[in-house]
């Protein structure tokens, strides 16, 4: 093997992509050295976060594993970053590592599906599905302790979802006829860890359609007779497989397709099972919201409330997708709605996750922060980013952590005071030291101005 120090920062990179954790590793350790001698120089901190990326443990576009999403986040110089995955947290520690090797305040969380049965009759976010809600386990920094009930809850979800995609994926199989995948031999392989979701599905599709018909005008024959559209439109779709993606997925895999699997009892998980899990593990119950135009987000205040009342302490958020639209009366309705969503999630003191997703191409790679329409809520987005990054380090560092039995000694029940220290711990936090800085630091005595003072002076440039 070459040595890593004659290798390229581009081929680095892309070894950091590399379904071997050990390639991973060893590319990011000497990215590392290069900061640390002064042969890569990157930015310091600006006032932009993003704490929604998926890593290829669940789905990313560009095939970014969680030790590149934390080199780009460091090249760009994100206050924050943080990644989520799909019902795994198979990137986590990855993700958490990476930044204390590169001095980047990470966070982590996990996203999955659930049923809300106080909203069964009301589409909440999740389209045409009726009390399902997307739900996410924020400030993630363990995993459940081996034979847990949380660890047993997680696997569970896991399973839900695998199930999922095989009933979607037999369905759609049934219905192509000549273009049959396998999950085991087509899909699994396109991920690092068996965590398929209908993205990889769908790349399996449009590889497995290429196989089987060579020829270019039957490969556009069969696309425009499966998903009912003209030969000229299959054509163009085929030079642009994201959108072919997208539309294999509205036409067959969403609701009214051949492959929609119809919600049940079988299929998600009730939100207080989740939210179980996501104490067992001492992270953060976070709600999510889409745009506010579905009747289960009409009053937004009222759906915080109700699940602040089951253990709910956070919202998470994608901006991009709620200013930025191009037809001018559903931009105008989606801005008030966001308005709203940011005006309740003050009201109930729940601290704001935003971030891009990044798991279909086009998508960028942080929000635009000099937008006129995000101007009213920077400091909201960047106080939750602070928040989440000053849990997850005095949880990792101390057991401190926002739902640790030290918090509540010390800090009490009440959300909105416990939101500004752990926002002010993360303005204080420096990856590379915060570790060194915490050692030692009792949780039965110590207070948190003694947690303050053994930060204050390793703090981390000013966003």
């Amino acid at each position: 093997m070459a040595d890593l120090g004659s290798r390229s920062c581009a081929l680095l990179e892309e070894q950091l992509d590399s379904f071997d954790a050990d390639i991973r590793c060893e590319a990011l350790t000497e990215l590392a050295r290069r900061i640390g001698s002064g042969d890569v120089s990157v930015p310091a901190p600006r006032p932009e976060v993003n704490l929604h990326f998926h890593t290829f443990f669940s789905f990313n576009a560009n095939g970014w594993s969680p030790s590149r999403i934390s080199w780009e986040a460091r090249k760009h110089g994100l206050c924050v970053a943080g990644i989520v995955d799909f019902d795994v947290l198979d990137g986590m520690e990855e993700f958490l590592a990476a930044g204390e090797l590169i001095g980047q305040p990470a966070t982590a969380a996990l996203e999955t599906r659930v049923f809300i049965q106080d909203y069964m009759g009301h589409v909440i976010s999740s389209p045409n599905e009726p009390g399902i809600a997307y739900f996410m386990a924020a400030g993630c920094f363990k995993t459940p302790q081996h034979g847990s009930k949380a660890a047993r809850i997680l696997d569970s979800m896991r399973e839900m979802a695998r199930r999922r995609n095989v009933e979607v994926m037999n369905r759609v199989n049934r219905y192509l006829d000549t273009v049959q995948i396998d999950y085991e031999v087509d899909v699994l392989p396109l991920t690092p860890s068996g965590n398929a979701t209908e993205r990889h599905l769908l790349a399996a599709y449009d590889a497995k359609a290429r196989e089987v018909y060579e020829d270019g005008e039957q490969l556009e024959d069969f696309w425009g007779n499966a998903l009912g559209i003209s030969e000229s439109e299959a054509e163009r779709l085929l030079s642009d497989p994201p959108a072919l993606h997208e539309k294999v997925r509205s036409k067959l895999m969403k609701y009214g397709g051949v492959g929609y699997v119809p919600p049940s009892g079988e299929s998600f998980p009730r939100i207080e099972l989740v939210i179980e899990m996501i104490r067992g593990m001492d992270a953060l119950p976070t709600a999510t919201w889409l745009d506010g135009t579905n009747s289960g987000e009409e009053n937004t205040h009222a759906m915080l409330d109700l699940l602040a009342a089951k253990g709910v302490v956070a919202m998470n958020m994608i901006p991009d997708r709620n200013w930025n639209v191009r037809d001018p009366d559903e931009k105008r309705l989606k801005l008030a709605k966001l308005e709203e969503a940011v005006a309740a999630a003050r009201e109930v003191d729940f601290p704001l996750c935003i971030g891009t997703e990044m798991n279909k191409l086009g998508m960028p790679f942080v929000d635009n922060f000099a937008a006129p329409e995000l101007q009213p809520y920077l400091d909201d987005f960047l106080e939750g980013a602070f928040f989440f990054w000053g849990h997850t380090c005095l949880a990792r560092y101390a057991d401190m952590g926002y739902a640790s039995r030290w918090s509540q000694a010390y800090l009490g029940t009440e959300r909105a005071p416990k939101n500004r220290f752990y926002a002010k711990i993360g303005r204080l936090a420096d990856p590379t030291t915060a570790k060194q800085a915490l050692a030692g630091m009792d949780p039965q005595s110590a207070t948190p101005d003694d947690v303050i003072r053994a930060l204050c002076d390793r703090e981390v440039p000013s966003c």
